[in-house]
């Protein structure tokens, strides 16, 4: 189930945060139980996705360990977990409305596909990768019932696109147990990708920050995001720590505390200007 994962379902708590609407307990609830669901969720596909890969997973250094590869959990048992998970989720978000189960719906179709299909084509497999993300964000959104912002959207596809690329950089460099799409990639062509998502992520976070309703005061968390990504590139290079951005995430100490210093910033902005 991944549990360090979940961590990327935090992005369901970024519409409230920039709706700056943190007085309303009613809100709070309806993200965290969005936030439960896509736990769920993800669960469930992380668990099909190592039923289909399990093969493959006995032959990376890190990989072979996990429950299904290592013989610990048999493979009807895993699917059957598969189904219990993705039911909890769907339950869980109908709980929200028509609208949230929707974008359910179209996460978990959108994870089965990337688990069974499109995780084997070179690009379309990043871009998928992103899109699981933008749903996480929209979702979250809608669960508080506050507009799903565009900058928000374009934002968290970018910074999707850039760790996905990261991960992937990751797998070509340790080349042990390699997915076949790999060979459609090439460490130059990866660098040269992240660079331009790395510039277009800095570009349209500071068009959000000039354009949002709170005036000039936004800009100033751009030095936290230009900071976090080029953080994040030192260690993707020096340390080669990029096939698994949610360890780094969360064992990265300046990481961390740039990412602390930026939400609270962006709350104070959002919530007092």
């Amino acid at each position: 189930m991944r549990p360090l994962q979940w961590s990327k379902n935090l992005l369901v708590f970024a519409g409230i945060l920039f709706a700056a609407e943190y007085d309303e307990p009613a809100k709070w609830v309806a993200a965290f139980t969005a936030f439960v669901a896509y736990c769920a969720a993800s669960s469930a596909a992380y668990v099909f996705n190592d039923v289909l890969d399990a093969q493959q997973d006995r032959l990376h250094p890190l990989k072979r360990d996990r429950p299904v590869a290592r013989g610990a959990l048999s493979r009807d048992r895993a699917l059957l977990a598969t189904a219990v998970l993705t039911a909890l989720g769907l339950a869980i978000a109908a709980a929200l409305g028509w609208a949230s189960l929707a974008y359910m719906t179209g996460f978990l179709a959108l994870q089965a596909a990337y688990s069974v299909r499109l995780k084997h084509v070179v690009l379309i497999d990043v871009i998928a990768i992103a899109g699981l993300f933008v749903i996480r964000a929209a979702a979250g959104a809608e669960a508080v019932n506050v507009r799903i912002s565009p900058w928000l959207i374009v934002c968290t596809a970018l910074l999707a696109l850039f760790l996905a690329l990261a991960k992937r950089r990751g797998e070509l460099v340790s080349a042990a147990g390699a997915r076949p799409v790999l060979d459609g990639y090439s460490l130059p062509l990866v660098d040269q990708l992240v660079t331009v998502v790395v510039a277009c992520t800095i570009v349209a976070y500071s068009l959000y920050t000039f354009s949002a309703r709170e005036g000039s005061a936004m800009m100033a968390t751009i030095p936290f995001v230009v900071f976090g990504l080029f953080r994040y590139l030192l260690l993707m290079h020096r340390e080669e720590l990029g096939e698994e951005p949610e360890r780094v995430l969360l064992t990265d100490v300046p990481i961390l505390a740039t990412v602390a210093v930026w939400a609270v910033t962006s709350a104070l902005i959002l919530g007092y200007s």
